[in-house]
């Protein structure tokens, strides 16, 4: 079972995720903010890490730069789900090596789900 660990702050979306991914077959980990986030990566070993931008104490940038600039997570997919869509914030997403970069408004959770198991085949 793959285990994605899933960095969100809203305990709605928190739930709708959770619940989804488990119906898909993952094993979701939540984190609902960035303090902590490597020491939770290195603990956790997600095969998949899918990251909010917004979020309390470190934004997602912040969080997104630790686990790409570090040898035991480097490697490690991310996939961002915001609804920050400006072309900026996705260019900005592809160049720090994201795999996908999702706008929450404009997928469903089994739509997230699908796009987690395509990066999940493509390793």
């Amino acid at each position: 079972m793959k285990k994605i660990l899933l960095v969100e702050d809203d305990p709605m979306l928190i739930d709708i995720y959770t619940t989804k991914l488990k119906e898909q077959g993952f094993n979701p980990v939540v984190r609902e903010n960035g303090k902590e986030i490597l020491e939770a990566i290195e603990r956790e070993k997600p095969d998949l890490i899918v990251l909010d931008i917004v979020l309390p104490y470190l934004d997602g940038w912040e969080i997104l730069g630790k686990i790409k600039s570090e040898e035991n997570s480097k490697d490690i997919p991310v996939i961002i789900l915001s609804n920050l869509g400006q072309k900026e914030d996705i260019d900005r997403g592809f160049e720090m090596g994201v795999a996908r970069y999702l706008i929450k408004a404009h997928h469903t959770p089994s739509e997230v789900a699908t796009e987690i198991r395509d990066v999940l085949g493509s390793q």
